[in-house]
This record gives structure tokens, sequence and C-alpha cells, in this order.
């Protein structure tokens, strides 16, 4: 709205000469720091009268867990309000349309991603916290399937609309490509599209879009299990994907270090820097001893914007390696269930997610926390480094 306005009054600003008071908004890295710095205080502000109608409205998780040994560790939070996820999808919304260009097509679809994950991780975590005021026979949350029926048409939608947007009429694009790990996009020095690149057909992109919108969204979600754990990684991931949206969107930037260039990427940068600040504001009332959880609400909408701007900026491998932690999560989950079937009642695991086996293993969930933090920062400048190693 700001960015519009400013763009709007620009004749009359220059006319007056007044735009150099205000030009500072015309460049993306300052908003894509500004809507960091609002979200947080929104967050901030806004967090002690949200948890306080989350207590009142008895939004408060249950405590359950499947193993005995963590149930007893979760009846210590089970007065805990969580859903306060709408606090991070409040503030990446409020900073977003005052900061972005919204013409931009990348940042509509990215609103919209915003938007349809947030509200329905809502509906699953209104169901199954509100489910004992409504009786011991009434509705536990959405089933799994009509959460992954929504999660995979979203990401059918996101793939089609992103490569119909990228296509053109000139022949094979760059928004296309099928970015490998150290791979040139371009060939120096004339600086055009390097030879055996892999184009992706319009099925093999939407696939591969719903995979990693759907992935992301629900290796946050089971990422979700401690004090500040998916608050930390996520802040963490989001400002790499930031710098990654920067770069995609700056055409010299992309050829100096030899990724696709991708017209209009750069917006997203405002999206990724409100979801960094978010989740930094949300992780003040998340941290140990936590004030409020994020919930589906919350877990859902981040896993689901890092993964979209993934494939806007054609960086998916360089994105799920900073996303490491929250990959190992959630393969820990697949491998004990399918191992569990498998085996008929066998675990590789003590528990899953892994850092449940962790805690039940010995190590305190501080420490937990702390060192899936610590790994998370190191994997984001290890992505990083590895676009310029190429």
């Amino acid at each position: 709205m700001i960015y519009l306005l400013l763009n709007t009054l620009e004749d009359w600003l220059l006319e007056h000469s007044l735009y150099r008071y205000v030009s500072v908004f015309a460049q993306i890295q300052f908003r894509a720091l500004l809507a960091a710095c609002l979200s947080f205080a929104i967050v901030l502000l806004l967090g002690r009268r949200v948890i306080a109608r989350l207590v009142k409205l008895k939004i408060g998780d249950s405590g359950l867990s499947d193993a005995e040994a963590l149930r007893r560790h979760t009846q210590s939070k089970a007065n805990t309000p969580t859903m306060g996820g709408v606090l991070i999808a409040a503030a990446i919304l409020i900073s977003v349309l005052l900061l972005a260009d919204l013409t931009k097509f990348y940042m509509q679809i990215g609103l919209i991603v915003v938007v349809w994950l947030a509200a329905l991780g809502a509906a699953d975590d209104w169901l199954k916290l509100t489910a004992l005021q409504r009786g011991s026979g009434s509705r536990q949350g959405l089933y799994s399937w009509e959460k992954l029926v929504f999660q995979l048409g979203l990401g059918v939608l996101v793939g089609y609309f992103v490569y119909s947007h990228g296509a053109r009429p000139e022949g094979q694009s760059l928004a296309h490509v099928l970015t490998l790990p150290f791979q040139k996009t371009y060939a120096t020095p004339a600086i055009t599209p390097a030879p055996g690149l892999i184009y992706l057909t319009p099925i093999a992109f939407v696939v591969l879009s719903t995979m990693v919108v759907a992935g992301m969204s629900n290796a946050v979600n089971i990422t979700d299990g401690m004090d500040g754990l998916a608050a930390g990684i996520s802040t963490a991931v989001s400002l790499g994907v930031c710098v990654l949206a920067l770069v995609a969107g700056t055409q010299s930037w992309a050829q100096y270090l030899l990724v696709p260039y991708v017209p209009g990427s750069e917006e997203l940068a405002v999206l990724a820097g409100a979801t960094a600040g978010a989740c930094l504001g949300f992780l003040w009332w998340n941290c140990s001893p936590a004030q409020v959880f994020m919930g589906d609400t919350g877990a859902l909408c981040l896993g689901g914007i890092l993964g979209y701007i993934a494939i806007v900026v054609r960086q998916e491998l360089v994105v799920l390696l900073m996303s490491g932690v929250f990959l190992v999560e959630l393969a820990s989950v697949a491998l004990q269930v399918g191992y569990f079937k498998a085996t008929k009642g066998k675990r590789i695991f003590k528990c899953a997610p892994y850092h449940h086996h962790l805690h039940l293993s010995g190590w305190a969930e501080p420490q937990i926390v702390a060192r899936m933090w610590i790994i998370s920062v190191l994997l984001v400048v290890l992505a990083l480094a590895s676009i310029k190693v190429r």
C-alpha cells in the first residue's frame, strides 16, 4: 500500500522536491528489512492481548501424546494456549500489504499461500482444541487426508500458475530450470543460458511444486513440538530465503552468481523478511517456558511460504538444505511409521519426531532446541555459500 501510494504520488513528490525524503521506500532491500521490523513489532505488541484472549476462549493444548513418557512431560503444558499462529499470519499479512508491491504476480500468489494455509491450520486447531468442550465424542481436528487434500490442491495451483507466468513466447525460460547443486545457469563471459540445463515440463513443474509446498508445510508442522523450536529454525531459514529472493530477482546479482534470473521474484524478499520478523517476534512469547504455541495455524503457513519462495526462485535444493532440521524431523516420522507397520510393532526411535527421541534419551528440552537452532544457522550459511562456490 505504501509502495503503491509512493508510485502514484511520485510525479507530485518530484515536482515539490519531496521525493528524496521517501525514495528509500522504492528500494526492495529497505522494504524487506522494514517488513521484518514491522512484523516483529506487531507480534510483540499484540502478543499479550492475543494470548489473554486465547486463554479466555480456553484454546489450550491438550497435552496429549502417543508416548507415555511424553504424555507425562506435556501435562505441564496442558494449559498453555495454542493457535498463536494467528499472530504470525496476521503480522505477515499486515506487513506485506503495507510494504510490498501488490501488483506483482508472485506477491499475489504468496498472499494466497499465506491465507490458504493459515485458514486450513486454524480450522484444524479450532476443531482439535475445542473438542473437549463439545464432548468426548467430538471430532479431534481435521482428518489427515482432508489436510493433505488442501495442501496438495494448493501445491497444484501454485505450480500451474507459477509455471504459466514464467513461460516465454520466444522459447524456454530460466524460470522453469531444475537447478542442480553447483550447476552454472549462465555460460560466461557471454552471459547466455549454459548448455545442458534441464527445463521442466509443465507436469514435472507442477508435481515438484506440489511436493515442495505440501512437504515443507508438513515438515514445519511436525517440528513444532518444543518451546521455540519451529519458530527459531523458521527465523533462520526465512532470512536465507530472503537473500535468495533478492539474488534471483536482481539480474546483475543472478548473472554474477550464475543462478536463474526470475523477474519479479525480488518482491518476495518482503514476504520472506516479514516471515522472519514474525517468527522472531513469536519467539519472544514462545521461548521456554512457552506462553503460547503456534499450532497448525502458524506451522502450516510458515512451511508453505518457504516452499513457495523456493519454487519461484528455482532454488528448491538450496532451501531444502537450509531446512535440513525440518526434513530430518519429517523423515523420522515417515521411517518410524513405515517400520512400525512393516515389523508389526517395532520402532527405530524411542519416539518420533526425532526431537522427542532425543528428549527421551536424556537431552534437556532447552538443549535440543538450542542445538537445532545452531545446526539450522550453519545449514543456512552453508546453503548460501554453495551458491557462490558454483
